[in-house]
């Protein structure tokens, strides 16, 4: 079982940057593949990067390449998501999302994994 905490979402105007951090509980933190996810009201939670257990491995989605950077410290239990260039249409709340691999590979998809945060706000003003 793990817990996830994100914090750093807020108010920023297009252009402008954002860090989000995600904190897990646990001592087994560097078994899990993380990733962000998004979500706006009314719309389905959308996938937005992934990073493998020991963070050799990233993924992203097209709309955020060369924006978003994903990252993890697995000894402070910890993944970040640095946004930069932010626009208005990455106005969502944020969700960081765990799941236990077997292997150091990531997962994409939103039914995969287990644990969620409880989402963090992020508005880009135009």
């Amino acid at each position: 079982q793990v817990q996830l905490v994100e914090s750093g979402g807020g108010l920023v105007q297009a252009g402008g940057s954002l860090r989000l951090s995600c904190a897990a509980s646990g001592r087994t933190f560097s078994s899990y593949a993380m990733g962000w996810f998004r979500q706006a009201p009314g719309k389905e939670r959308e996938f937005v990067a992934a990073i493998s257990r020991s963070g050799i491995s990233t993924y992203y989605i097209d709309s955020v390449k060369g924006r978003f950077t994903i990252s993890r410290d697995n000894a402070k239990n910890t993944v970040y998501l640095q946004m930069n260039s932010l626009k208005p249409e990455d106005t969502d709340v944020y969700y960081c999302a765990a799941r236990v691999t077997a292997f150091n590979i990531v997962v994409l998809t939103l039914s995969e994994y287990e644990y969620w945060g409880q989402g963090t706000q992020v508005t880009v003003s135009s």
